[in-house]
């Protein structure tokens, strides 16, 4: 099933965050869409739960360095 997630991370200081987060994050398997909202400190991506679970991609973007603060998942 297919899901949205919204991150909220501790601070994006660079452009460059962006690009790294969305990569990472976008290379995930099981990952569709994804949006770093830099001045908002907010991922939004939509993936399907079958394949990866929210969890995993919350790990993905610590493992980068940034320090998730929340997570909302809601079904599309």
């Amino acid at each position: 099933m297919n899901q949205k997630i919204i991150m909220q991370l501790d601070e994006l200081t660079c452009p460059s965050c962006l690009t790294k987060i969305e990569g990472a994050v976008k290379n995930t398997p099981g990952v569709g869409t994804v949006k770093v909202l830099f001045n908002a400190g907010k991922v939004k991506a939509e993936f399907d739960d079958r394949q990866v679970s929210a969890d995993t991609l919350s790990e993905v973007v610590t493992q980068l360095g940034y320090a998730v603060q929340s997570i909302k998942v809601k079904p599309l």
